[in-house]
């Protein structure tokens, strides 16, 4: 029997648990295992971390992703949102300037979900991975990485 850290989320392997949540979500969710892509834009990495910024509209929701190593999000604008999380459960939560949150993830960890913004502004949060962790970081594709040209405009 395996051993899970606190921030460790399963994914719910009955269909069941979904149920509640809107047409197509658990779907996406079923073809997400590997996505990395934790923001909306990777603005740098190292051999050590990866930066990540993300910015949600109001009503627009991220695509399902898992996070495998330790990182830490910070909010850059108060607002509200709904995780979906791969167990099946669905949180809504009000985000406040500031607020700052440490995951951990051991050898075979992750968590899964997606977020919605659910408010009337819109939402936006920084996030450092650590790559140093026990799991081998998710390749993220060429699209999502900030192209130097892109940092001079």
């Amino acid at each position: 029997m395996s051993t899970h850290g606190s921030d460790h989320i399963a994914t719910n392997p009955d269909p069941a648990a979904f149920e509640h949540w809107p047409e197509g979500l658990y779907e996406e969710m079923l073809t997400s295992h590997d996505n990395g892509c934790v923001g909306s834009m990777l603005v740098s990495e190292t051999n050590r971390v990866r930066v990540w910024h993300l910015h949600l509209a109001v009503g627009a929701r991220c695509a399902f992703h898992r996070h495998v190593n330790p990182y830490f999000w910070t909010v850059l604008s108060a607002g509200k949102a709904r995780n979906y999380f791969s167990s099946g459960e669905v949180t809504d939560t009000e985000y406040t300037v500031g607020e700052t949150k440490h995951f951990y993830y051991g050898t075979g960890d992750y968590m899964m979900h997606s977020l919605e913004n659910t408010g009337d502004t819109d939402l936006a949060f920084a996030t450092v991975e650590f790559m140093d962790g026990t799991n081998p970081p998710l390749e993220i594709p060429a699209e999502f990485r900030l192209a130097y040209g892109d940092a001079l405009r």
